[in-house]
């Protein structure tokens, strides 16, 4: 039988130099995360484990290390992967206070690792970039110019440059020759800070696009903070391009992918890496999910490559791991490759694909372990029963989610913070759980009624279930049992944050190069 041992910091360090496989976990919530962490450290809090641990960490000999900063939560952790079926299994000597005494270097925000890899690659590379107050002077005097933003389609909703178009991050060398085809067109890329905006300007001059091309410098904080408006609610979109566009394009990012050392497989290729019990391969359909959900090769999971290379800690968290990648044209599967290769990522682009090989269809689906049992009521129920003295209503969803709609009198509670919740709620007859789709809330279930004798029951379909049952919601910050540490508020986002905040956040990614440094556990190298 596999049990709990320890790792110390200079076994991990070892083999992030040797390149050998490493799963280390962060099981706290995402806001002490962000505080500090080791650059290679994943974020997956106890309270989500077994939702994401299986696609996350694919392979049960991993080894794996959980840490955290003295709240008991690894050894809880470290105990359900066991249960879970997790052979190689360690909690780190010290939690984080044993990596910092034993010299770790320790980071700051979160998707560290590409963003501290974005600001080496304009330290390297020069990446030409023009200010905010730059980029207003050319839209006030109607330069020949397109702004393309480089994040998510919702990201860009919220807010973007004026006449800006959403083209997330691996689509721009698919597409700009179409949204800029006069050679004489200055394109301008930007994101909310700087990552994505270095990263999708750079690889249009990798693809040696005949443009002058140059990033947004530090995105929208930099637009805000030179006192300049933002759009809300924009809706530009880029279009399908010709088949002499894609192929053009094609060339151009497999010339790319080339010089950066990206592996070529077929189909019976990655069987074979597939069937390699002692390595972990990740296989990701990096289009954008509408043609992910119309058509997939199976077995693949959509993760759009913009966000692919920004967040690559987020779906590959095994570092040392080897990673395939996805499309049906040629161009962004070699394009994030090209990245992911000078990230220190074994990759490879599988090649060989014709259309009927895309024959899944709709949403991935995250691999589960078995769900646990639970007494289950419909909507009425829970209706009926809030009208009465000694229901305790418990939602396990986001707090981003919880803020803005839930059932009126829900409480708010993180799973893996239940024990010190009860402290502060009401006296129960019974508790009734929910999230949004009733997962979670599933687990929640069983850790509850080890604590409470009495009855725990889960609302069916969730929170969900009670909006399509036209029921009334509540929205704020109503009825919080622990404080919202589940989500970390970056300075990037949204329309409200401080100006102290972004400045803080721009001088911190200025100083990512020296951290490299002195972490010595990167393995980058810049084309």
């Amino acid at each position: 039988m596999s049990t709990v041992t320890t790792r110390h910091y200079h076994d991990i360090r070892r083999a992030l130099v040797a390149r050998e496989e490493v799963a280390l976990i962060d099981v706290r919530e995402e806001d002490p995360f962000a505080q500090e962490h080791p650059l290679f450290a994943a974020n997956i809090p106890l309270s989500k484990l077994e939702l994401e641990i299986y696609a996350r960490v694919p392979r049960l000999d991993t080894a794996l290390t959980v840490y955290d900063d003295g709240e008991g939560l690894a050894d809880v952790a470290a105990q359900r992967l066991l249960d879970l079926g997790y052979r190689d299994v360690a909690v780190l000597e010290g939690g984080l206070a044993g990596w910092r005494a034993a010299g770790g270097e320790l980071f700051r925000d979160v998707n560290v690792p590409s963003k501290a890899f974005g600001e080496l690659v304009e330290s390297v590379r020069h990446t030409p970039s023009l200010a905010a107050e730059q980029v207003q002077a050319l839209l006030d005097d109607e330069a020949d110019m397109v702004v393309l933003d480089a994040r998510r389609f919702d990201e860009y909703q919220t807010m973007s440059i004026p006449g800006g178009i959403s083209v997330p991050g691996a689509e721009l060398v698919l597409r700009v020759a179409e949204l800029a085809p006069d050679p004489a067109t200055r394109v301008i890329v930007n994101c909310a800070g700087r990552t994505r905006s270095i990263i999708g300007t750079q690889s249009l001059v990798n693809a040696g696009i005949p443009n002058p091309v140059a990033a947004l410098r530090n995105g929208t904080i930099g637009w805000t903070l030179a006192g300049q408006q933002l759009a809300h609610g924009q809706e530009r979109r880029f279009a399908k391009v010709s088949e002499g566009t894609r192929a053009n394009a094609a060339r151009q990012a497999r010339a790319v992918a080339d010089r950066a050392g990206v592996l070529r497989l077929e189909r019976n290729g990655l069987v074979d890496w597939q069937a390699e019990a002692t390595r972990t391969t990740y296989l990701f359909d990096v289009r954008t999910p509408e043609e992910y959900n119309a058509g997939h090769l199976p077995g693949s999971r959509s993760v759009p490559g913009g966000q692919l290379v920004q967040e690559t800690d987020h779906v590959a968290s095994v570092r040392g791991a080897r990673i395939v990648l996805v499309d049906d044209d040629g161009v962004r599967a070699n394009m994030s490759a090209s990245w992911l290769a000078q990230m220190g990522w074994q990759v490879a682009v599988l090649d060989g694909l014709s259309a009927e090989h895309f024959n899944a269809t709709g949403e991935w689906q995250p691999p589960l372990p078995e769900l646990p049992a639970a007494s289950e009521i419909g909507v009425e129920q829970l209706a009926s029963w809030l009208q009465q003295d000694g229901t305790v209503l418990l939602d396990f969803t986001s707090s981003a989610n919880y803020v803005k709609r839930h059932v009126p009198g829900a409480h708010w509670v993180i799973r893996a913070q239940l024990a010190e919740a009860l402290e502060r709620l009401p006296q129960a007859r019974r508790y009734v759980l929910t999230c949004g789709s009733s997962l979670l809330a599933r687990f929640a279930t069983r850790d509850l009624q080890a604590l409470t004798r009495t009855p725990v029951y889960l609302l069916k379909g969730g929170t969900a279930s009670w909006i399509a049952a036209g029921q009334p919601l509540e929205s704020g910050e109503t009825q919080l049992a622990v404080p919202r540490s589940d989500r970390y508020r970056r300075p990037y986002e949204g329309t409200d944050n401080p100006r102290e905040a972004m400045q803080g956040y721009l001088d911190w990614e200025f100083g990512l190069v020296e951290q490299l440094a002195r972490d010595g556990t990167h393995g980058f190298k810049v084309l």
